[in-house]
């Protein structure tokens, strides 16, 4: 059995944050604004993740004003929701990821990123669909006030009996 899920995310860029993008530093003058890194490729994944098994979403699992999870690794978020999949009974397939931004450029950070959520989820480099693309100077992401990111994913059940 297959279940497939979609995730989404946005953040602002700011001054003064490092920018983390898909478990990765990222060179750049700005970082996203959030309660954890903000890492919106993570958290998109995240999501598509836990909708895909219908468990909500990574605000349900990782509330933003919980101070536990204040400036908290996106990748350990990310690894605890590969756990919940497991306990599910399913693991990823692969992964389908976008970003959209106007700046940074990311074609340099692209097979980083990929090996790095590779290793999280325990798939395949060739597994894990990383892209970027411009939204063309149109609206906030255009004016480069902020970041987002699109993911799908597929999970298949551990055995032949779910």
């Amino acid at each position: 059995m297959y279940r497939i899920g979609n995730g989404y995310d946005i953040h602002r860029l700011v001054e003064g944050r490092p920018l983390i993008l898909g478990g990765e530093r990222i060179q750049y003058h700005y970082g996203l604004e959030g309660h954890s890194d903000a890492d919106v490729v993570l958290h998109a994944l995240g999501d598509a993740m836990l909708g895909a098994i219908a468990l909500g979403d990574i605000g349900k699992h990782f509330p933003p004003k919980d101070p536990q999870w204040k400036d908290a690794d996106s990748a350990d978020l990310l690894a605890r929701i590969v756990e919940m999949v497991a306990d599910a009974g399913y693991r990823v397939v692969n992964c389908d990821l976008t970003v959209i931004a106007d700046a940074p450029r990311l074609w340099r950070y692209r097979k980083r990123i990929s090996k790095r959520i590779a290793g999280i989820l325990g798939v395949k480099v060739g597994d894990v669909g990383f892209k970027a693309t411009t939204s063309e100077g149109l609206g906030a992401l255009g004016r480069r006030e902020g970041i987002a990111a699109m993911a799908v994913v597929l999970l298949t059940a551990e055995s032949a009996d779910s």
